[in-house]
């Protein structure tokens, strides 16, 4: 969670020490969270805190996918989804496309996906990481996007 001091010290991407904020752990919190995340017609997520939204600066992708022992896959938000492709990108990273948009397989999930390929349950297509958000139609900083619309 970033708070004033956090978002002060400078960007969520910056590197800067104490510039991400810090991890959350209360877990109410976090299931508010995850049943208010969402995204606008932009393709900026957020979840809806009331009557404002808070905007979230993506690490990678909207979703992080984990994936079970049957090979069900679940957002990391807890939500299930049916998986239409599989794509690995230039620094041997997986991602799913889903029902739910794309998202990137958690690391500890990756060998259940690489099974899974193997039994030919996905398709495999090979992806270029900077190119994704594109492709798939969300914003990695919805902060950094306002601010280059202010500056047009």
């Amino acid at each position: 969670m970033r708070d004033d001091r956090s978002q002060a010290l400078g960007a969520f991407q910056s590197g800067i020490p104490g510039a991400k904020g810090s991890v959350l752990r209360h877990e109410k919190l976090i299931d508010f969270i995850h049943r208010n995340y969402e995204a606008d017609a932009q393709g900026r997520w957020f979840f809806q805190n009331g009557p404002q939204r808070v905007y979230i600066e993506l690490e990678a992708t909207p979703h992080i996918w984990r994936i079970g022992d049957d090979f069900a896959v679940n957002s990391h938000t807890g939500t299930g989804a049916q998986v239409n492709k599989s794509l690995v990108d230039e620094n041997g990273k997986v991602y799913l496309h889903t029902n739910w948009g794309l998202g990137l397989v958690h690391t500890l999930d990756v060998p259940r996906a690489a099974q899974a390929l193997e039994m030919a349950r996905w398709t495999l297509e090979e992806a270029v990481s900077n190119e994704l958000a594109a492709l798939y139609g969300y914003v990695m900083s919805p902060q950094a996007a306002h601010q280059s619309s202010l500056q047009a």
